[in-house]
């Protein structure tokens, strides 16, 4: 009996320390992509509202899903834009499928984001007209936020972080 409860033990412990127990997962088939991995998939320049803009790409990241499909998201330099236009362009947002995002619906293209003031998020067209908005939810408990991040939700699908702000988005 006491050999069982040790393997138990050690199992739960090697399951801890590797991460498969206590961290949201992916769906089945789904990676969330690193900032490495991401560099190689986004371009160093985008255009945006009549110029182009400078990609942060080590402020990058994305979801590759099972089916070779991808939703990527990189920082942008806006400096150059105006100030109403950089509220809301504040990424780059590369969706190959279809999504939803806070319950609304996102087709495939290429669209400029941002998290705004007052718990939103703003998706805009290549030219900075709005595509849809959503609340946003602030995550007082993030140990260490990012400039931009994307992990897995614990609920399903998978969450754009930019500092404690987030949105979740699903195919």
């Amino acid at each position: 009996m006491r050999t069982l409860f040790s393997r138990i033990w050690v199992l739960a412990a090697v399951l801890a320390l590797t991460g498969v127990v206590g961290r949201a997962q992916a769906p089945a088939g789904d990676a969330v992509l690193t900032p490495s991995e991401t560099t190689k998939l986004l371009p160093e320049k985008v255009w945006f509202k009549g110029q182009s803009a400078t990609t942060q790409l080590r402020n990058s990241g994305g979801v590759k899903f099972a089916d070779g499909s991808y939703v990527l998201a990189t920082l942008v330099d806006n400096s150059g834009y105006s100030t109403g236009v950089a509220a809301k362009y504040q990424g780059y947002f590369v969706v190959e499928v279809p999504i939803k995002i806070g319950g609304q619906s996102l087709p495939a293209g290429i669209y400029g984001m941002g998290f705004l003031a007052g718990d939103k998020f703003v998706v805009t067209d290549v030219g900075a007209h709005d595509v849809l908005t959503v609340a946003s939810t602030s995550d007082a408990d993030l140990k260490r936020p990012m400039p931009l991040k994307v992990v897995a939700d614990p609920a399903g699908g998978f969450r754009i972080y930019a500092g404690r702000s987030y949105v979740v988005f699903s195919r």
